[in-house]
């Protein structure tokens, strides 16, 4: 987002603040309507930083207001020596409405509400926007987890500045349909494995976002910083106030190669299990400015065998719940035709899929469907997005994620 600084001066003791403030590293310094309670507080909100920032939507949405509010007091004759008063931070912030979550997604607003999530230092702030998150998260994958599935794999193949963001909610989506799914946690565990792994990368998310688009092997400093994160991801969690011991566990130990099954494991290092089995797919199947992403059998086999090359246990969950062929997956199928998976199949390796290149390698307006499971139309293996000449909007694909199964070509 774009962003400019605005005088010290504007910040008002007892006033609730008009807009959110954000530090030059990117930083959540504090929420809009936050409110500074003495002078004290004031000088640790400055502390050593030269400027304090705002982005320039919220400073021209309370701009708006300000003049409206001073169009107002001309209309009701208040006098000239109270208008003249009027500052933009006696501003009156109104309480945000409670969540109203749609049926249709801004998958582009929640890559933003995960980005700035990580950067987030003011504990109540954090806390409120991971719940804020999870909980439309979890909506979408109820309502329609087929099109969640599509559209954040489909993010996730092009997006290289919010990467970070992105990743973490392919991962945590993935878990949580795992978890619900084919698992069979309680709701409160499948709950807490999706705020972990939206949070697993905290202590690293500007080196994460700046690894996707760094050509050059990694340094010295940066290898140990990955190796450290997850012990410091946990360490900031907790100055964030989180108190819950499995998710600190699941975020602490989602490095930790331990092969064998899931039982003998605390509920933390479960979940850690399962984060790591998510990660290992979905780090494998997104582009980085240095490499192309893997096609999706060798990354779902990378998730599906264990450090002994023996079958995972959270893994084998994890494919049985997402498919082998996701929704967002382009494939090839045995009609020599191209398609993109649309929707996930009884069978995990037959999805619904809509043909997008015709036999010939023509553009498909149509975007017919075919149900996989049939030998004419069965999938022989994935297909990279890069080169792939075709491009269909979400716009038009999420629909198909709902369709009735009856509609698919026999």
């Amino acid at each position: 987002m774009n962003r400019i600084s605005i005088p010290f001066d504007d910040l008002k003791i007892g006033k609730p603040l008009p807009y959110p403030l954000w530090d030059e590293a990117g930083f959540l310094v504090a929420e809009r309507g936050f409110v500074i309670e003495n002078e004290k507080e004031l000088q640790v909100m400055i502390g050593q930083r030269s400027k304090l920032l705002v982005d320039i939507a919220d400073f021209e949405r309370a701009q708006r207001a300000f003049v409206k509010k001073l169009h107002d007091m001309v209309q009701d004759n208040r006098q000239i020596r109270q208008i003249a008063e009027t500052r933009l931070a006696d501003m009156k912030v109104e309480p945000e409405r409670e969540l109203e979550v749609s049926t249709d997604a801004d998958w582009l607003d929640l890559q933003e509400q995960a980005h700035t999530l990580v950067r987030v230092s003011n504990p109540q702030a954090f806390a409120l926007r991971l719940d804020r998150l999870q909980r439309q998260l979890a909506h979408h994958t109820t309502v329609n987890p087929d099109g969640t599935l599509l559209s954040l794999f489909n993010l996730s193949s092009k997006e290289f500045d919010r990467y970070s963001a992105t990743h973490a909610m392919l991962v945590s989506v993935m878990c949580g349909l795992t978890a619900r799914d084919v698992l069979k946690w309680p709701d409160d565990q499948q709950d807490v494995v999706c705020r972990a792994a939206l949070t697993m990368n905290i202590s690293m998310s500007l080196l994460q976002d700046r690894l996707a688009q760094q050509k050059e092997p990694l340094t010295v400093a940066q290898r140990e910083s990955i190796r450290l994160h997850p012990e410091r991801s946990a360490q900031l969690l907790q100055r964030l106030g989180v108190d819950d011991q499995d998710m600190l566990d699941a975020v602490r130990h989602h490095h930790a190669r331990t092969s064998g099954p899931l039982a003998p494991r605390s509920v933390g290092q479960r979940m850690a299990r399962l984060i790591q089995r998510a990660d290992i797919f979905a780090a494998a199947i997104a582009p980085r400015a240095s490499r192309s992403a893997a096609p999706t059998q060798a990354a779902m086999k990378a998730a599906y065998f264990d450090e002994r090359q023996q079958v995972d246990e959270a893994g084998a969950a994890m494919i049985k719940a997402v498919g082998v062929y996701p929704p967002g997956t382009y494939v090839r199928l045995a009609s020599e035709e191209t398609a993109i998976v649309v929707r996930r199949g009884v069978n995990t390796s037959a999805p619904r899929v809509a043909v997008v290149l015709t036999r010939g390698g023509l553009p498909n307006s149509e975007l017919t469907l075919r149900d996989t499971s049939l030998p004419d139309w069965k999938v022989t293996g994935s297909i990279p997005r890069q080169g792939l000449k075709v491009n269909v909007g979400l716009a038009r694909l999420l629909p198909l994620t709902r369709q009735s199964l009856s509609r698919f070509a026999a």
